[in-house]
């Protein structure tokens, strides 16, 4: 790459997700965060219903009102080529007999999608078979935090501290809600919280402190998800952390104590009381809680990051009981779950500074995955040519021995 190439870095939000809106602000603050003199930003649309776009109109949020968006004279279609000999965007991809596709070659991909198929892995296996650079967690570890009861059986096996939690089958549910119930509180005494398993920004969260809230809660979760936690409430405070890195080069935030209205942080409280998502609510920084469980803390993010194999960014949440001083590990956000840009500030690093940072990391995992081997030839086609698939794989089924 010449020395004084812009790095061409696509942005890509919107999505197929209940958090689409939410998608939307996150992918203009990353974009709008970038030094136009070193980045020439790409973005990359995703409608509600799955259609990919790209144009200078969509840099405008103005344009996104009634959703007008697609409509805009500069916004065209595009598709994110998984053939590794593209690398980057398809322009005009259904061209006909008398016209042409056009290429867009990308450098690294900036994914700025909330919840399903943008936290959960999908499109980060999608990039990885593009084989483009991206910023946040691999496809493993997107996955892996993007479903709270699987993150929490592991940070369980690491002796990392977590709520107590109950995983509903909406199935079993469905078919017997009276024996769940008598299950939940048997476990449990109100008020519990109930989740679904693969949704963020406490969307479908319910908070429940009788049998009728608590039915409520569980057909509300259970609309979103196959699969529920419900959790014993834990009365205190949420203290908040990010961390960055990559390998051995994990930095961590100072921490904060955010404040909210209501008993937990809703939808509401996070995106719906400023313009700047998480970072318009009421908070304390740095947290007021003593030194040594600050540092317990951050170093319980780290070992969390490292078990769930974490790169890039991520925020993550803990609850620190009252009366006993216990701090629990709540929810583990990936980016672009939270960028945590306010956190960073606080670590003296600018929002440029830190989607910089964020694209270093990309090209070092990038460069790290280019290490492994994935050309391996044998003879076992040449076999099964010469043999036929039976003598390669055994005998064939039903043959008697």
């Amino acid at each position: 790459m010449a020395a004084n190439r812009k790095l061409t870095v696509g942005v890509i939000f919107g999505g197929r997700s209940v958090e689409h809106d939410v998608s939307i602000v996150t992918g203009h603050q990353v974009m709008d965060a970038f030094d136009e003199n070193r980045y020439t930003v790409v973005p990359i649309y995703i409608s509600r219903d799955g259609k990919w776009y790209t144009g200078e109109g969509l840099r405008q949020l103005d344009n996104y009102k009634d959703d007008a968006i697609l409509n805009h004279e500069t916004v065209e279609p595009v598709i994110l080529s998984p053939d590794v000999r593209h690398h980057g965007l398809i322009r005009n991809p259904l061209a006909g007999r008398f016209s042409k596709s056009e290429v867009l070659r990308l450098d690294v991909l900036f994914p700025a999608i909330h919840g399903s198929h943008g936290e959960d892995g999908t499109l980060q296996g999608l990039c990885e078979l593009a084989d483009i650079p991206y910023v946040g967690f691999a496809t493993t570890g997107s996955a892996l935090t993007n479903d709270k009861i699987l993150t929490k059986q592991i940070l369980q096996q690491n002796d990392i501290p977590v709520v107590p939690g109950i995983t509903i089958q909406r199935d079993d549910w469905l078919r017997d809600p009276q024996a769940i119930m008598e299950q939940i509180k048997g476990a449990f005494a109100y008020p519990v919280f109930v989740k679904p398993a693969t949704l963020g920004s406490s969307i479908g969260v319910g908070r429940a402190d009788s049998d009728e809230l608590l039915k409520a809660s569980i057909d509300v979760a259970t609309s979103f998800d196959r699969r529920v936690l419900v959790e014993q409430a834990v009365k205190g405070i949420e203290i908040n952390c990010s961390i960055m890195g990559y390998g051995e080069d994990i930095r961590i935030s100072v921490l904060e104590q955010p404040l909210s209205w209501t008993d937990f942080l809703g939808f509401d409280d996070k995106y719906l009381r400023g313009n700047e998502g998480m970072k318009s609510a009421d908070r304390i920084i740095p947290a007021p809680i003593e030194d040594d469980v600050t540092e317990q803390i951050q170093q319980a993010s780290k070992d969390a990051f490292i078990a769930v194999d974490g790169r890039g960014i991520c925020r993550i949440d803990y609850l620190v009981d009252s009366e006993s001083g216990a701090f629990y590990l709540n929810e583990i956000n990936t980016m672009p779950g939270s960028l945590a840009l306010y956190l960073w500030r606080e670590t003296n690093m600018t929002a440029s500074e830190v989607v910089e940072y964020l694209v270093k990391l990309a090209q070092d995992a990038y460069a790290d995955k280019r290490r492994n081997v994935y050309d391996y030839k044998t003879n076992l086609v040449d076999m099964a040519a010469g043999r036929g698939l039976k003598g390669v794989k055994g005998k064939a089924k039903g043959a008697s021995s």
